[in-house]
């Protein structure tokens, strides 16, 4: 679960690139195991909308440290894993093994290494938002998949980018950055702001179906593991179960 824009990696030259998470693989991987929005939220929802995947050959775009990955293997499905960071793809094979399929790659780059219709799901967890285009993205996403194929999605959800910016033009696609502390070390991820209908539109327009759209409440246990972010959360709402964070869709390619 990182990025899947191959420009959010680290410059081979020097220079200082945005969402950089060979700067803070190892941090991020640990954080990202078991805390509420990673662990407890975004997984979890990626797993259960995946359902039954056994025999199923699954493409994960930004497979992160391969935690995902990992508990889809386990489930039967036949995986492979692309990301744009190296140190992150290290962490992956470490935890996969060294046959595992993983790939330096990304979104909005250079095309997948992949035949058409090569998988019949996909997996962009916590990726698309980190790009101001989702036009060539998505085409590519929908030429791996073989008819019928589903692509998971997992955003920003877009309400939350109007509670942190109030004032901002919520209808318009907007770039902005918030600061991350990741197992003590700090970090600043970019992303973009879109609105609801614009998500949904470049999906329709690349050749998908959508099919789900949730807004799924945390895991079972994380209101007892994290009681403070919970209290703070929920201080008016006593009986709610659920927080906005991410937004998830399953899409079918027609």
């Amino acid at each position: 679960m990182s990025s899947g824009d191959p420009q959010t990696s680290a410059a081979h030259d020097g220079r200082a690139v945005a969402n950089d998470y060979d700067s803070f693989a190892q941090a991020y991987a640990a954080e990202s195991e078991s805390n509420l929005h990673n662990g407890y939220y975004a997984r979890p929802a990626i797993l259960d909308l995946a359902g039954d995947v056994a025999g199923r050959r699954l493409l994960d775009v930004g497979c992160g440290a391969g935690t995902v990955l990992e508990a889809l293997r386990d489930r039967g499905a036949i995986v492979t894993g692309v990301d744009p960071s190296i140190k992150l793809l290290e962490l992956a094979r470490q935890r996969l093994g060294e046959d595992a399929a993983l790939h330096q790659a990304g979104l909005g780059g250079a095309p997948l290494p992949f035949p058409d219709g090569a998988f019949d799901d996909a997996l962009a967890c916590l990726v698309l938002h980190y790009l101001e285009d989702w036009t060539a993205p998505l085409a590519e996403l929908r030429r791996v998949l073989a008819p019928g194929g589903r692509l998971i999605v997992a955003v920003n959800h877009p309400f939350v980018y109007r509670l942190q910016h109030p004032h901002a033009d919520y209808f318009a696609t907007s770039k902005w950055s918030e600061e991350y502390t990741f197992s003590g070390r700090n970090a600043t991820l970019t992303y973009w702001h879109r609105p609801l209908h614009a998500m949904t539109s470049a999906f329709t327009e690349a050749g998908f179906r959508i099919a789900v759209i949730s807004e799924p409440p945390p895991a079972p246990g994380a209101r007892e593991r994290f009681p403070e972010v919970f209290q703070e959360v929920f201080r008016n709402l006593p009986s709610a179960t659920a927080f906005l964070r991410f937004l998830f869709f399953v899409l079918e390619a027609a």
